[in-house]
């Protein structure tokens, strides 16, 4: 199982969803009842971001031991995938709320969600072609 390269691409992911809880997507000043408070934009900020990163987390995880099933694997993978993509249009959705601010350095999570899923799902079809070469030769 840890032996597999889209297992580590899919901790990758899960380790990264769980850093978004902590760590900024975009800090800034954001207008409230017409005073600029400063704020940090990360996936506890909003319930949408809350749920689809916990989404993106849990899928990451359940993934990871699917490694017998890779057609399921796969499947879930792909979800994760369509999750982080609707994650990473979610925060820039919310930073144009803000009135001024940077993003983080830390906004490398987010998007280390998305490459992760990439990542283990060209893994796992190179495992399926792989099994199915040597389905071939029998």
């Amino acid at each position: 199982m840890i032996q597999r390269q889209q297992t580590l691409w899919l901790l990758l992911a899960a380790a990264a969803a769980f850093f978004t809880f902590q760590f900024p997507f975009y800090t800034g000043d954001y207008l409230e009842n017409n005073i600029n408070q400063f704020k940090e934009l990360e996936a506890g900020s909003n319930l949408f971001l809350l749920i689809l990163t916990g989404l993106a987390l849990v899928l990451a995880a359940v993934t990871i031991f699917l490694f017998k099933d890779r057609k399921t694997q796969l499947k879930l993978a792909i979800a994760g995938l369509i999750v982080s993509i609707v994650i990473l249009v979610l925060y820039f959705v919310e930073t144009g709320k803000f009135v001024k601010g940077n993003f983080a350095l830390t906004c490398i999570f987010a998007f280390a969600i998305f490459i992760g899923f990439v990542m283990a799902i060209r893994g796992i079809v190179k495992d399926e072609r792989l099994v199915k070469s040597l389905d071939k030769l029998r």
